[in-house]
């Protein structure tokens, strides 16, 4: 079994710029978005950062996703070993 990573993302939605929204083939909107994650909490709890992302033309010429949120590892799990249950927070909304 391999291990995986819970992780919690929150998003300011206002922050989205829609004009990087794009339509998919089934009718949906979606949005690129890029996490950074570091292995040492910060000053707020949280373990990194989304941020909208732009082309790899734009990020060559400097130009930078608004950052949309922040993010949280709630814990791992594999490896023969349990679920991080004790790390889940109950305002997951699903």
């Amino acid at each position: 079994m391999s291990k995986s990573t819970l992780i919690a993302i929150k998003i300011d939605v206002t922050k989205i710029d829609k004009s990087r929204l794009f339509q998919g083939k089934n009718g949906a909107q979606y949005l690129d978005a890029t996490v950074f994650v570091n292995e040492e909490q910060g000053q707020y709890g949280d373990n990194g950062m989304v941020t909208q992302s732009v082309s790899k033309e734009e990020r060559e010429s400097g130009v930078k996703g608004a950052i949309l949120g922040n993010v949280k590892v709630l814990g791992e799990f594999g490896d023969n070993s349990a679920p991080a249950a004790a790390a889940v927070s109950d305002d997951i909304p699903f």
